[in-house]
């Protein structure tokens, strides 16, 4: 139950017009309140307070309240029953809707023959937490892992493999494709391929202009070159899965990229060219995106480069005329560095111009970097940009050190979950489009706002549940003032993944937990549950708080695709 949307409907409702409804912070003044005086007097012409005597009959009629009274300059603060809000506090279930949206959400985009690095941590867990949100309010989501796999860094890996195996023959005229050929790629060995003939492009022209020969060849269909990158890409779709599951993200409908929507150019350019909207300039092919409105420069689309290669933007076009086509979704999200906000502006208003999609439909929902404590982008310490395994190993060990601490006996695995637990939740708690500063020795932390606390409040109420012999069931509705609070979090979850789904926010459903886990482990302290001086009515309806606290908990954990061990 949405208990916010429920009391807000009826008091609208008994009174003939709109307020709004606020949730005070101190629970002693109300568990609402509403400025429905202030509303009416404006529309009656009466002073605020005069009308909120008036207002106060009507409300307290309402079958839900315990208590009303009048505050301030016209505030009427509200309490529920207790035995409403006891009767009504349910476990969260997955939604059925019944007009779902088709959601393309394009995410992941990770790159052939490249390791993970930070940057992709972000793109990964927010995407995949909102792709379980919109799952859970039931609609139909499409993942994409939008792959490089087509343009520049392939010419460079295979003019890097060349250079170090000329004699391999894939580079000879004329090669079978059903050659077997006595090669084997390190996958270590090929994530240092790209950056290695990346830095040898900048101060080599002769290899920097081999690198586009074979580009050029190979996206024309060299059968030697198409060989070797087959061979390397089913290399780095096997490590970008090992990723996945190391991250526990849901696994992508579609690992698809560049190589996939090139195949579309020439339908996409067909419909370019049908409303004349490619020109010439400076020897490259573009597409005006500015409109008469922009105050800022917008730059042309960049459809086919001077050299006349396919280029990102092109591809990113035809990716789109794509998932119409496959999908035909109602909605297409991307999730990119905010540094990317200029590129799918772009993107959007000529897939728009075109016809191809529709601008309102599209999405971006650009992230925030990753910080060291020096408040700049984090590195590891030979300075190089952080891979994600990195982050994840340093989680590890930074976790085990403390259960080594603490003296206790956890396996492996146990402290693997905690970690990317650590990491994950460290994630999602900020504003997906801020900054943060990512710290090992906070994140992991067993206590605050960190993953861990969300985890260990977890596995404490399983232990009370586990331990129970008795039935959990509502046998006493006189409740206290912590298991009131604990009920009417439970009840406001509901009114949390509304928010979080329609603003994209999955900072909402982490707070949410956090907050949730405080109110729990109060709940833990002051209400003892199976202690032996306890009646046995007071342990069944405890038990019972204690289980729709533990299911949505649960729930909000899985959502952020946090997995509860065992213990800790």
């Amino acid at each position: 139950m949405n208990l916010y949307k429920y009391v807000s409907n009826a008091i609208n409702e008994k009174l003939g017009f709109v307020a709004n409804l606020e949730t005070p912070r101190n629970r002693d003044f109300g568990d609402f309140s509403t400025n429905a005086a202030m509303v009416g007097a404006k529309l009656a012409h009466k002073n605020p307070r005069e009308l909120a005597a008036e207002i106060l009959p009507k409300i307290q009629e309402l079958d839900f309240v315990a208590s009303a009274e009048i505050a301030g300059p016209g505030f009427i603060n509200i309490k529920i029953k207790n035995e409403f809000i006891l009767q009504n506090a349910t476990a969260p279930q997955p939604r059925t809707e019944q007009n779902p949206l088709v959601i393309d959400m394009d995410y992941g985009a990770y790159n052939v023959a490249k390791s993970l690095h930070i940057g992709h941590l972000r793109t990964s867990i927010v995407g995949d937490t909102l792709n379980r949100i919109f799952r859970f309010m039931g609609h139909k989501t499409f993942s994409w892992n939008h792959i490089g796999d087509w343009g520049k860094p392939m010419g460079l890996i295979i003019a890097w493999i060349e250079r170090l195996h000329p004699e391999l023959p894939y580079f000879q005229e004329g090669f079978d494709p059903q050659t077997h050929v006595d090669y084997e790629i390190d996958p270590n060995e090929l994530n240092t391929y790209y950056p290695a003939a990346s830095a040898l492009a900048k101060q080599d022209a002769d290899f920097q202009a081999r690198a586009q020969e074979i580009k050029a060849k190979f996206q024309a269909g060299h059968p030697g070159y198409f060989a070797l990158y087959e061979k390397f890409l089913a290399i780095s779709l096997r490590a970008m899965n090992n990723t996945v599951q190391r991250l526990n993200i849901l696994p992508f409908d579609y690992d698809l990229g560049e190589r996939n929507a090139a195949q579309y150019l020439g339908q996409v350019e067909k419909i370019l060219n049908e409303k004349h909207m490619i020109y010439e300039s400076d020897g490259a092919m573009v597409i005006d995106t500015k409109r008469d409105t922009d105050t800022a420069p917008i730059p042309p689309y960049m459809w086919r480069d001077s050299r006349g290669a396919d280029t990102y933007d092109s591809t990113d076009l035809a990716a789109v005329y794509c998932r119409k086509i496959k999908d035909n979704p109602d909605k297409i999200i991307y999730f990119t560095d905010l540094r990317q906000s200029l590129h799918f502006e772009q993107l959007f208003r000529t897939a728009d111009k075109s016809g191809i999609y529709p601008y309102e439909k599209f999405e971006h929902i650009g992230y925030g970097t990753i910080n060291g404590a020096d408040g700049k982008p984090f590195k590891t310490r030979d300075g190089n940009a952080a891979g994600l395994d990195d982050i994840l190993d340093m989680a590890y060990e930074a976790v085990n050190a403390r259960i080594a601490e603490s003296n206790k006996n956890l396996d492996a695995e146990t402290i693997k979950t905690i970690a990317l637990a650590a990491v994950k939740f460290n994630d999602l708690i900020h504003d997906v489009k801020s900054d943060y500063i990512f710290d090992t020795s906070a994140i992991t932390s067993f206590e605050g706002r960190t993953g861990p606390y969300v985890l260990y409040t977890a596995v404490r109420l399983n232990s009370v549940l586990n331990r129970a012999t008795i039935e959990p069931k509502i046998v006493d509705t006189t409740i206290n003032a912590d298991e009131r609070n604990l009920l009417l979090a439970i009840l406001d979850f509901d009114r949390t993944i509304d928010t979080a789904c329609e603003n994209r926010a999955t900072d909402l459903i982490a707070n949410y937990a956090y907050n949730l886990c405080q109110l729990i482990n109060g709940f833990y302290h002051e209400c003892p549950i199976l202690r032996d001086d306890i009646d046995e009515s007071t342990k069944q309806t405890r038990l019972y708080i204690a289980k729709l606290a533990r299911d949505t908990l649960v729930t909000a954990t899985n959502l952020m695709g946090l997995e509860i061990p065992s213990k800790m």
